[in-house]
């Protein structure tokens, strides 16, 4: 926003302060922040426990400032974080695995971090009982933070720029007129405001529901409980210090431990989800609820046999359905921010990229897992919220898959093909709350199975030998591969393409029947999305998107005469991939358009019947097959799998499901949005260039292009190929140049039809280079990589890397 605004923070709890802080320090200081209670969160101590590493690089970066921040805050001379070291130890092999894999990622995101053997955690803490750990993961830089403190202390450098905090200010209205935020009122005041952010913690939904938004959180109550003195700590520490051994976590018993002078503070995760209404009174500590967990951290620090529990209390903490925080603008008020279920490890580093995103236009750091804007409709519901967010506490402590199963309530959405697919025995996951194929139990019995390597524990997971079979028989004979979940707009109107050609970077005035591929970007030059446009006539166009966060983007940025109309296609409508060397010779005889006509080649698509069925067909491939994207609307979905079902039996046809589809578009180098590509890359790191046609004209990034070229990048994503079969990647492993931490993985999967491990990585472009033997961690070792060229395979050039 141009300018200064008036702003108004809703609670000052450190997220409001850590924002009041970001924000003033960047000019923006008409700035007031109410709060309902005591200021600064000195109502609610929290333990303050401050652990960075998370599969999740932007939790991780969040963290890492936030360390950096609270380091170097003091309030009236006391501390307000201390780096005492947090260490997460193991008794069990599946943990001391996973604790291997976490100390891969702290090697990713840039935290220094140490597997120690159980004698080391002994003496880093010596109330542990050695014999009974297998290992730790020890993070010197990890440590505690003095929330209230570090709140206040923010808060003061806010006051002194010009902020104000009044306290004992409860909400009541948001006022708003054509479309923007323009007050606050409270019980007795009123305040103008140009911009409105909810910092609110639990009570995210009460404001949310003021301006018409689903603030999808639920509170959980969590168990917190502190012990009489133990005399082993007497002395240790004073008033001042309050502790000095490391943060310590017991993630096999969901437990988490600090100290209070001469006392223990035990946080527990373990107990059943005790989701709280918003507003609503906070159940009473149960002792006896509280027993399994005092039995043990009892187990784990023998001390602890000497003391008994003095006080316990059930705090509040905000859940998303996916453990993320929710941050973003309002999607239908401008001016009205929400930056909510943000942890206190994370309070600082989501400050500096709110003020960032508020002040600037965009933050540095990509968000998309964090958007208010990621979820779907169906994922608004409070019964979905309220049972995902209760999953999500039960997951605090539990190690997690990539491909772990979510929970109830499922199925929740289904495509038209959902009972063929039970038919054939597919095992789901889920994506944007759709059930999902990843294989199908029905091509057991192919003979390719057999010739599947094997898989180690872990990798194993929620996998199958049969989704190998299916990528070989896809590039042998011919799959079917439901698109469904794949997200569709449709964009009409006199003013569609230009409207599109602003959005996006690649030239899209072509004739009707093309198809382009194209891009998303900012204004920083940093990829939003990628998107497939479908032109099917002068003012009709169909576009793939990957997600909400499209949807959003398109909707914030139509024009205001009504020219353009943006409608989203995806639930009514479905999608089959048809893909294979057999595909045209099983599509042929079932429709009268000639699909081996030269116009109907590579990016084109074409209005046809395939039998009864009305389909849109685009000839696309993300597998690197000849093959065709056939979308009808739901109402014709049974049919369209029924006809081609019936008609590719002579063609040996089969259904084949997500891990197939994985392997195969990394051995075609298809990259993916969101994990191999985010808005803190530019097309040309990434090798998307041919993607951007500045020659157009004006659209949206243009300017922060210029001068890039893929000659003149520092670094690129970068195909590895792995020899060991062992070494199933999953993502997000750090890769090593030179002994040296180079860069992280981004997708990772077993390819089939070459034979070898694939992974893309972030790699600086002077190690990018063709034949260039790096190594990956993997569970603690290093296993031998080589840079390849890609694509690793492509049926279309005669070309396959082994």
């Amino acid at each position: 926003m141009a300018g200064r605004p008036r702003v108004v923070i809703i609670g000052a709890g450190i997220v409001g302060c850590a924002l009041a802080d970001e924000l003033t320090e960047r000019g923006w200081t008409d700035l007031v922040v109410l709060e309902q209670g005591e200021p600064f969160g000195a109502g609610a101590p929290a333990p303050g426990l401050v652990f960075q590493t998370s599969g999740a690089k932007t939790l991780t970066e969040f963290a890492r400032y936030t360390v950096a921040k609270y380091t170097g805050l003091t309030l009236d001379g006391r501390w307000c974080f201390q780096q005492l070291g947090g260490l997460e130890v193991a008794t069990t092999p599946s943990r001391w695995a996973e604790l291997r894999r976490r100390h891969g990622w702290a090697a990713s995101w840039g935290v220094r971090g140490y597997l120690r053997e159980p004698g080391e955690c002994a003496e880093l803490h010596p109330l542990l009982d050695s014999g009974k750990v297998l290992g730790g993961f020890h993070v010197p830089s990890d440590g505690l933070a003095c929330p209230s403190r570090a709140a206040e202390a923010q808060a003061r450098r806010a006051i002194g720029r010009g902020a104000r905090f009044l306290s004992g200010q409860r909400v009541t209205a948001i006022e708003r007129a054509a479309g923007r935020v323009t007050g606050v009122r409270t019980g007795s005041d009123h305040f103008r405001a140009n911009v409105v952010i909810s910092c609110a913690g639990t009570d995210g939904p009460l404001i949310g529901s003021m301006v018409d938004l689903a603030v999808p959180l639920v509170p959980m109550a969590h168990q917190y409980a502190t012990t009489n003195p133990l005399s082993v700590l007497a002395g240790q520490n004073d008033f001042r210090t309050e502790a000095s051994k490391p943060i310590l976590r017991h993630p096999d018993a969901g437990l988490s431990f600090r100290e209070h002078i001469d006392r223990l503070g035990i946080g527990a995760h373990r107990h059943r989800p005790l989701p709280v209404d918003p507003g609503a009174a906070v159940p009473e500590f149960n002792p006896e609820d509280f027993e399994p967990s005092w039995t043990a951290a009892a187990d784990l620090l023998p001390a602890l046999g000497d003391t008994k529990i003095e006080h316990g209390v059930h705090r509040l903490s905000a859940f998303t359905a996916d453990g993320m925080p929710l941050l973003g603008e309002h999607p239908g008020l401008d001016g009205f921010w929400v930056a909510e279920a943000v942890r206190v490890a994370h309070s600082a580093g989501v400050a500096r990229a709110m003020a960032e995103w508020m002040v600037d236009g965009q933050p540095a750091q990509d968000l998309h897992s964090c958007d208010l804007a990621r979820f779907e409709q169906a994922q608004l519901s409070p019964g979905y919220v309220r049972a995902r967010g209760s999953r999500s506490f039960t997951e605090v402590y539990e190690i997690r898959h990539p491909r772990r199963p979510s929970g109830p309530p499922r199925p929740l959405r289904t495509s038209p093909f959902y009972e063929r697919q039970v038919e054939l025995g597919a095992h789901f996951l889920e994506s944007g709350g759709w059930e999902r194929p990843q294989w199908y139990q029905a091509n057991a019995e192919l003979p390719e199975v057999e010739g599947i390597p094997e898989r180690n524990e872990w990798a194993a997971r929620h996998w199958s030998p049969i989704a190998g079979a299916e990528a070989l028989v896809a590039r042998q004979r011919v799959a079917m591969f439901d698109l469904t979940p794949a997200k569709r707009l449709e964009v009409t109107g006199p003013g569609a393409l230009s409207f599109l050609q602003a959005l996006t970077t690649n030239q899209l005035d072509r004739e009707p029947g093309s198809v382009s591929y194209t891009l998303l970007l900012g204004e920083h030059g940093g990829i939003r999305s990628d998107l497939t446009v479908a032109r099917f006539g002068r003012e009709w166009f169909q576009v793939g998107v990957n997600s909400s966060l499209d949807l959003d983007w398109f909707r914030r940025h139509l024009p205001g005469d009504g020219t353009v109309q943006v409608r989203e296609t995806t639930a009514g409508t479905c999608c089959i991939g048809l893909w294979g060397p057999q595909s045209r010779l099983l599509l042929q005889p079932l429709s009268t358009t000639d699909f081996a006509h030269r116009a109907l080649g590579y990016f084109k698509a074409v209005q046809a019947f395939i039998g009864e069925v009305p389909v849109t067909a685009l000839r696309l491939s993300s597998v690197g097959e000849l093959g065709w994207e056939l979308c009808t609307g739901a109402d014709m979905g049974r049919r369209l799998w029924d006809t081609l079902w019936e008609a590719g039996q002579r063609f040996g046809v089969i259904a084949a499901g997500r891990e197939a589809f994985d392997s195969m578009r990394l051995e075609k180098g298809r990259r993916v949005w969101g994990v191999d590509m985010t808005t803190e890359h530019d097309p040309y790191e990434v090798g998307l260039g041919f993607a951007v046609k500045p020659a157009k004209g004006y659209f949206i990034g243009c300017n922060a292009l210029a001068g890039r070229s893929a000659e003149t990048v520092t670094r690129r994503l970068t195909c590895l190929t792995v020899d060991d079969p062992r070494a199933t990647l999953l993502g997000s492993e750090p890769v090593y140049a030179d002994g040296r931490p180079a860069g992280y993985v981004t997708s990772a999967a077993y390819g089939y039809t070459i034979g070898r491990n694939i992974a893309y990585a972030w790699l600086p472009a002077a190690v990018a280079v063709p034949g260039r033997p790096l190594r990956i961690g993997y569970f603690g070792e290093l296993v031998p990589a080589v840079v390849a060229e890609e694509p690793l395979f492509d049926p279309g050039m005669g070309r396959m890397l082994a």
